[in-house]
């Protein structure tokens, strides 16, 4: 065996085994941040995320969790119902700008006569493959785009959708709920 396969080898077989230990959750690395807030890839270690005060954060490595987290870190906000699936954070019994008692956020109709902001939490619907749903973070919002940061989505942490404005309303372009806000 030459020198080159031998390298190329030795990479390959550190890459796999790097990849198998964060898979196993045995260590656990950041791969994104936001605002201060570490991104982790899902190690699915059925572990909760509980802060010093017993604050639940959340599964770790959940998308709840980084939000979650995020609120807590960057925003100093705690849910007052600390449980539940990305779906739950989204209450169809509210109209749009009523405040959610659970999460103690105010809570936007997609489309909305409010325009999303950045620090918003889109909460996206279930679908056939994921009936929990999905949280992510509005990270960014011009007139005609949103940019969203988010956890255990593999390695993919950001996304942008399309955002349009019709008449007096606001419609984000993907199958989301709508979106909860700290005022």
């Amino acid at each position: 065996m030459n020198k080159r396969k031998t390298i190329k080898s030795i990479l390959i077989i550190g890459f796999v085994i790097i990849s198998l230990i964060g898979i196993w959750g045995i260590f656990e690395y950041p791969i994104d941040r936001y605002n201060g807030v570490n991104i982790y890839i899902n190690t699915n270690s059925g572990k909760r995320n509980i802060a010093k005060d017993g604050y639940n954060i959340g599964l770790k490595y959940q998308c709840v969790e980084f939000v979650k987290r995020y609120y807590l870190i960057h925003l100093k906000h705690k849910m007052p119902y600390s449980y539940g699936h990305a779906r739950d954070f989204y209450n169809k019994d509210l109209k749009d700008g009523q405040r959610s008692v659970a999460r103690n956020l105010v809570q936007y109709t997609n489309p909305s006569r409010t325009k999303p902001k950045v620090d918003d939490i889109l909460v996206f619907s279930p679908l056939k493959g994921n009936p929990y749903g999905h949280v992510a973070i509005i990270s960014k919002v011009s007139n005609d785009k949103i940019s969203i940061v988010q956890q255990n989505t593999g390695l993919r942490t950001r996304a942008t959708f399309t955002l349009r404005k019709t008449g007096n309303f606001w419609k984000i372009y993907v199958n989301d709920l709508g979106w909860l806000r700290k005022e």
